[in-house]
């Protein structure tokens, strides 16, 4: 399997808790590309208070790390986007412009505080794809609420709202709860896509081990289409959901 798209990982160098610098950045990168990865879109923190980054600054690091590895073989083709926190300023930062769609301005990265989802979050889905925003959940088996139950995340499925999983959830990365919460949602086939989630060069090979969990539970096309068509369709807006 190989032309892997990944929505979810933090490689632009010394802008949240991700790499922090370009040669991490770089290694991480090439590992991601040796497990099939050929197109990576950057997803660096917005949140206020932990990761107070602003649109152009993003986008500034962005472009100087993209232009410092100009020419080098063997790495994905890159792009950028981020990993919108929920809170107060939110849908502000949308209607604003402040906010960071992925490449094509179809869908948006949206991330969830870790232990009670937010009141009112399906009208915001809802004001989002109103705005032709697919929002893209990242890592629902890492959220308590889903833990036990995939039902609170029915409402949002309805909407349109695409899940995202983390393949490193599946190898216990983030405790056994999450993996079994994405064990489950897999057999009940509620992802759209899989994705890295990488913070350092150390994670590439927890992706490996993902990336053969995930196949190892729906088999090899089901897999590629979560690692390839669907993160596509995504960038496309081209759902069907």
């Amino acid at each position: 399997m190989s032309n892997y798209v990944d929505l979810h990982l933090h490689y632009v160098p010394g802008v949240d808790d991700g790499v922090r610098s370009a040669s991490d950045a770089t290694q991480m990168l090439r590992g991601l590309r040796a497990l099939g990865f050929t197109r990576c879109v950057a997803t660096p923190h917005i949140r206020e208070g932990m990761f107070p980054n602003a649109r152009p600054d993003l986008e500034q690091a962005f472009e100087a790390y993209a232009d410092s590895i100009a020419g080098a073989g063997d790495l994905p083709a890159l792009g950028l986007g981020a990993e919108h926190y929920v809170d107060d300023t939110f849908l502000e930062r949308v209607r604003e412009g402040r906010a960071i769609p992925y490449p094509g301005s179809k869908s948006i990265l949206i991330e969830l505080p870790p232990s009670a989802f937010p009141l009112g979050l399906a009208d915001l889905c809802f004001r989002l794809r109103n705005r032709g925003l697919t929002p893209v959940l990242a890592h629902p088996e890492r959220y308590a609420p889903l833990y036990e139950s995939t039902d609170p995340l029915d409402a949002l499925i309805e909407i349109g709202v695409a899940p995202l999983l983390d393949l490193m959830s599946l190898v216990g990365r983030y405790g056994r709860a999450p993996q079994r919460a994405a064990e489950r949602m897999l057999d009940e086939g509620v992802y759209v896509a899989a994705c890295s989630d990488a913070h350092s060069p150390a994670d590439v090979e927890r992706v490996a081990s993902g990336i053969t969990s995930l196949v190892r539970r729906v088999g090899r096309d089901e897999a590629s289409m979560l690692l390839a068509d669907g993160p596509q369709a995504i960038l496309d807006g081209k759902l069907d959901v």
